[in-house]
């Protein structure tokens, strides 16, 4: 699962992505014969309704939902909530077959209250996935205390980096082009290691803010980080092991960030804003992957209490 703002292409994920809008023009304002993508667009003075289908509707009446003002709006509790159970390593292994085969089956919560909570764990995994907007305290503001030392620009001679030098260009063999100049990855140049003493307290300074213990927190992240060359001039220091195999559908997502900026194929050096992306990258993951014990606690509770359909009771 995923979710962005943008319209994605067809392999956003793998091929055949398929993409759900979360609201749709009224039903007034598309012709019910053809209602083609453009027709269902929603321009920004136009008025709109949630995509939802008559049954999901009953289902948010039935257990209250009305907690929260995003029913009527376009980030329905509902979809937010399947995007956090999504996003739960739990429901993802307990279900691997299911997901593999078909439409993922996603347990909806027995009342609004539990609705309403796995939503909002829903709205921050949604936010750290759209990578169009700041996140406070990830992206922006002060960077929370474990993130600080995630993924830092670093001149390997210790100096200051000068991209007018091409310090920014990226030559560590990340990518080349193949068959037709299609892209295709390489190995480039990672050297892992262990965190530093430093880099260890920062995550210790996290810890009660996130309700985590150390041993959950180096879980989440992984026991041991990459630093990550751009080539024999510039790295990024400290990207955790479990950030830098974070796959999104199938794909390592800075590995294949970086196999598109080789400095032969993009034909230039990287621009310091790119190059701070990688770090912007590091801890939007970082914060996906701790939230995962809280992913997973909603996950048993949700499926512990969970909404009965009329046909069930039947």
């Amino acid at each position: 699962m995923y979710f962005t703002h943008c319209i994605s292409d067809d392999h956003l994920l793998a091929p055949d992505a398929t993409c759900f809008p979360l609201a749709l023009r009224d039903s007034g304002q598309a012709s019910a014969e053809a209602r083609s993508l453009q027709e269902m667009l929603i321009p920004p003075d136009s008025s709109t309704a949630v995509n939802l289908s008559a049954p999901a509707t009953q289902y948010l009446a039935s257990v209250d939902s009305s907690g929260s003002d995003d029913t009527q709006q376009s980030m329905s509790p509902l979809w937010i909530h399947a995007l956090a159970i999504g996003y739960s390593p739990g429901y993802l292994l307990a279900n691997a077959d299911g997901i593999r085969r078909d439409w993922p089956r996603i347990p909806l919560p027995a009342t609004g209250d539990a609705l309403l909570a796995s939503a909002e764990l829903g709205r921050t995994v949604a936010a750290l996935l759209d990578v169009e907007e700041p996140v406070d305290a990830v992206t922006t503001g002060s960077v929370r205390h474990e993130l600080r030392p995630l993924g830092v620009l670093t001149s390997v001679s210790g100096g200051q980096l000068d991209p007018s030098a091409g310090d920014l260009a990226v030559t560590a063999g990340w990518g080349h082009g193949g068959k037709g100049g299609v892209t295709m990855p390489g190995r480039g140049r990672t050297v892992e290691r262990p965190y530093t003493a430093a880099e260890l307290a920062a995550f210790r300074e996290g810890l009660f803010a996130l309700g985590l213990t150390y041993d959950q927190l180096t879980a989440c992240l992984g026991g041991a980080c990459c630093d990550v060359y751009l080539s024999d001039r510039a790295y990024w220091r400290c990207v955790p092991a479990r950030v830098w195999t974070y796959t999104i559908g199938g794909y390592q997502v800075i590995k294949k960030w970086l196999s598109y900026r080789e400095r032969a194929l993009l034909g230039r050096d990287l621009k310091v804003e790119e190059a701070r992306y990688v770090q912007e990258m590091t801890r939007r993951i970082a914060a996906i992957l701790l939230l995962e014990p809280a992913l997973d606690a909603n996950y048993e509770r949700v499926k512990a209490d969970t909404y009965p359909w009329p046909t069930a009771r039947a």
